[in-house]
């Protein structure tokens, strides 16, 4: 039968010297590809790994195997079935990585598939490639245990035991020097299978490549694809929300904008009215001034007369005196609202030359209602003469 790769990733790959169960052997010439597949037919998870068409791994996962991380980039596990340890030497820490969680998510995977056939039939387990009657009675009377906690890494020492058969050249053991520089530089991947065929005993019977040799691979442009999608559509979200905030800024910006040229046109009608208050200032001056030389000059039989003309002058300026008082209450609370516009410009940080604008404004306020507390003082001045009279 045919079974497909859920998972591939390069490394070197080594097994336990059978004689001391102490050193590594090599068993790949170069970094090649090693694969996880699930037997569907037989619910069985293998770690799987061919160079040209030997297989270097032929391993069935069960739920009492560990995964032992011995160095930085260097991995091992012991399959009792084959009577062997295996040991990987990855290109980095973090593809050592993902082989172990993607070893865990198996293995817990076979546990489970394990419990849910006990619940209906049993489950006789498949045997792996190296795995026969005989080497299971050879392993039982085997004294030697394989302990891989004891073995070391083949980059750190015992690198150059050399194989029981020195003539096979996927068996050649490497220089701790040059199996160093293999991983760091990552050689090139061998050709690998993307569909392997495994006999009823569990062994593999046929590795095929070509044509279909980029299934993994489009596997792995579809995952970055979508995270590439992912990735563009909250960056998408991302602008929506600044175009939003950007729209916000720009409608206050006009609103501000609106307020502080109505507060400009409001202060130039008040100058225009500030003059007007001013030209009758005076024309008042005048009337009166012209009181005081008739009353002066002797000329009683006016009095009367004048009289009226003050009592109308008194109106007057008490008009004028509710005039200005109102418009000191208007200023006031054009003062109130331009500082409110100034705060809420300084808020959204408008330029220098609005934040220039507005303080003139207050200043020309200032200005304007001192001139009309000078206005007020001059209407009190012409009141008490006028009172006198």
């Amino acid at each position: 039968m045919g079974e497909q790769p859920i998972f591939t990733c390069q490394a070197h790959v080594f097994h336990i010297d059978p004689k001391t169960k102490r050193t590594w052997i090599t068993a790949s010439m170069k970094a090649v590809n090693v694969s996880f597949f699930y037997d569907s037919s037989r619910n069985l998870y293998r770690i799987i790994s061919v160079e040209g068409t030997k297989a270097v791994i032929n391993s069935t996962i069960t739920p009492n195997m560990t995964f032992t991380q011995t160095s930085q980039k260097f991995g091992q596990w012991s399959d009792v079935r084959a009577n062997t340890v295996y040991g990987l030497g990855f290109a980095s820490e973090a593809e050592l990585t993902k082989f172990v969680e993607k070893f865990q998510e198996v293995k817990e995977a076979t546990k489970n598939a394990i419990k849910a056939a006990n619940g209906s039939t049993v489950v006789t387990p498949t045997t792996s490639a190296n795995t026969s009657p005989i080497s299971s009675r050879m392993q039982q009377n085997d004294n030697t245990a394989i302990d891989p906690h004891t073995v070391e890494p083949p980059n750190m020492s015992n690198t150059n035991t050399q194989n029981a058969n020195p003539d096979s050249p996927s068996h050649k053991l490497l220089p701790a020097a040059e199996i160093k520089q293999e991983l760091s530089a990552g050689a090139s991947p061998s050709p690998a299978p993307t569909a392997v065929t495994v006999s009823s005993s569990g062994s593999i019977v046929g590795v095929h490549t070509g044509g279909s040799a980029g299934a993994t691979g489009e596997q792995q442009l579809k995952y970055e694809n979508e995270r590439l999608k992912m990735a563009l559509a909250q960056s998408c979200a991302n602008a929506k929300k600044w175009e939003i905030e950007l729209a916000t800024l720009k409608n206050n910006n006009i609103r501000l904008t609106s307020a502080l040229q109505e507060s400009t046109a409001n202060v130039d009608e008040w100058k225009r009215q500030l003059h007007t208050y001013k030209e009758e200032n005076i024309r008042l001056k005048r009337d009166l001034e012209v009181i005081r030389v008739s009353g002066g000059g002797g000329v009683v039989a006016g009095a009367a007369g004048g009289g009226e003309i003050a009592e109308d002058l008194r109106r007057e300026i008490g008009l004028l005196k509710g005039r200005i008082e109102s418009l000191q209450n208007e200023l006031m609370s054009q003062e109130i609202e331009l500082k409110a516009a100034n705060m809420s410009l300084r808020d959204k940080s408008l330029d220098h030359n609005q934040m220039a604008k507005l303080s003139e404004l207050n200043v020309l306020f200032s200005k304007n209602l001192t001139e009309l507390f000078s206005v007020q003082k001059d209407m009190e001045n012409i009141i008490h003469p006028a009172k006198s009279t």
